[in-house]
């Protein structure tokens, strides 16, 4: 008959060793399964951020000079407005239905919204207008005050959707808004 052990091994410290690697890989498995699962949930989280998007997708693609005498107002922090129809930029700085674009310098980097307020846009594509004080815009129709300096998120009023975000990047002189 042939032994699997060494006569210097006792067979109660196999089966210990065993039983430690058998709760090593338990635990293994365990912390596998909750990072999978963690990672799904996220996943999962993720793709429900565009349910907050109601106002539908146009392209937007256009670059401004912040050293432009017309943009001024985005050289200290504060908001300016984009209309296509003034600066002939044509339909890739409208926004939806042609409202134009609010640009917002937070100190940091720039944000750019849509014009369009979400709560009432199927309505009539009212325009959002900037506040005197360029921290905040307010739609004159249903009166929501969104908040620029907080990704255009509704501060006060009916209005539950924060407005269109659109993708920027600044190089030091020059902002550009793109989706």
């Amino acid at each position: 008959m042939q032994y699997l052990f060494d006569d210097n091994v006792k067979f109660s410290e196999v089966l210990l060793n065993l039983h430690t690697k058998s709760k090593l890989l338990t635990s293994y498995s365990k912390i596998g399964f909750f990072l999978f699962a963690m990672t799904l949930a996220v996943t999962l989280s993720s793709c429900n951020k565009n349910k907050n998007d109601v106002i539908p997708d146009v392209y937007v693609n256009f670059t401004l000079d912040i050293n432009d005498p017309q943009f001024v107002n985005l050289i200290a922090i504060g908001a300016d407005t984009v209309d296509a129809r003034t600066n002939n930029w044509g339909s890739s700085a409208a926004g939806f239905n042609g409202n134009g674009i609010i640009i917002y310098n937070g100190g940091d980097d720039f944000y750019a919204y849509d014009r369009t307020c979400p709560h009432d846009y199927m309505l009539n594509g009212t325009n959002v207008k900037v506040i005197a004080d360029f921290t905040i815009a307010r739609c004159p129709l249903c009166g929501t005050v969104y908040s620029l300096s907080s990704l255009g998120t509704p501060a006060s009023g009916i209005g539950r959707y924060p407005l269109k975000n659109y993708r920027t990047s600044f190089d030091g002189r020059f902002v550009r808004v793109w989706n």
